[in-house]
């Protein structure tokens, strides 16, 4: 293999047919597992990184980089980045491209089990073409632990994107819009077609920007449990799906001799107080509601279940 430059890449990153002959000639492979998608097109590759604003010396997290295409762009406008990749040809790539910049930093290894692992500093930025097989994986796993960024700008399945900026009643509506939600305002960019990316996808994606919320408080406790339960059985009404959120909680809690008798009754107990303080009907279903009332039934079940 010829030493490679940034300067030559900026061709092959491009175009289809250059990238399939660097990719053949390197032994190289696109491996579906990993989800991977060159995005192609440089006016699209433009606007996502414009979309970002970026400020010179700012730390922000590259997911996938793949071949490096967008790591340039990042670097270009003066980021200070920590790459995450998981494919040990690209990163063969990637550190003979980038490894000279003091402002790359390469993480080797699956991004879901390294970014736990990774330096946390402030006032991170997170940017990438997220893999489609762990983008709504990867995004909530970093919200339930906690680790939030000013701004994210990414680029995900349509489908993806269609859940995170979905409203209350709607089909697209889950627990991972709600969990999204209750820390970013979510915008979409701009949708993306298959022949902006090699190999073309069977389908469209959508880049989209996350700005936090600066919350005043910490979500509840049950927050993030409550509404994976509520959504697990989407069809019952809420009252039976609090039921069975409430039970598993106060069981662990109860230790007399007739503990289930006595779970299922402060359950039920439980459950009537919290709808009748929110002013809910119990046949409702949990789709109807917003973020704002899952944050509020949270908070209202952390205090009747730890009275009780």
């Amino acid at each position: 293999m010829h030493p490679l430059t940034l300067e030559s890449f900026k061709s092959i990153y491009n175009s289809p047919s250059q990238l399939r002959l660097f990719l053949e000639e390197n032994s190289l492979g696109m491996r579906k597992k990993f989800g991977q998608n060159f995005l192609i097109n440089p006016n699209i590759r433009e606007r996502l990184l414009d979309a970002l604003e970026i400020k010179p010396f700012e730390r922000v997290w590259e997911i996938g980089p793949g071949l490096g295409a967008m790591t340039l762009g990042l670097l270009e406008r003066g980021a200070d980045v920590t790459a995450f990749e998981i494919d040990k040809g690209f990163i063969k790539i990637l550190k003979e491209l980038f490894n000279g910049n003091t402002n790359f930093n390469l993480i080797e290894g699956d991004v879901l089990k390294t970014w736990p692992k990774t330096l946390q500093e402030n006032d991170l930025s997170l940017f990438g073409n997220l893999p489609y097989n762990i983008a709504a994986v990867l995004i909530a796993d970093m919200i339930e632990k906690k680790r939030f960024f000013n701004k994210m700008v990414i680029t995900v399945q349509l489908e993806t994107a269609q859940r995170l900026l979905a409203k209350p009643g709607t089909k697209d509506y889950s627990s991972l819009t709600v969990l999204c939600s209750s820390v970013y305002n979510i915008k979409p960019l701009m949708n993306i077609k298959g022949g902006s990316f090699y190999p073309i996808p069977r389908v469209e994606s959508q880049g989209l920007r996350f700005d936090l919320i600066k919350l005043n408080k910490e979500l509840p406790k049950y927050f993030n449990s409550l509404t994976r339960v509520l959504f697990s059985a989407r069809r019952k009404t809420i009252k039976n799906n609090l039921l069975n959120f409430v039970y598993s909680v106060t069981i662990k809690n109860t230790k007399i001799e007739n503990s289930q008798s006595a779970a299922e009754q402060s359950a039920d107990s439980i459950v009537s107080k919290a709808l009748e303080t929110m002013n809910l009907s119990a046949n409702i279903r949990a789709e109807t509601l917003g973020t704002d009332d899952f944050i509020r039934l949270a908070e209202i079940l952390e205090e009747l279940i730890g009275n009780d």
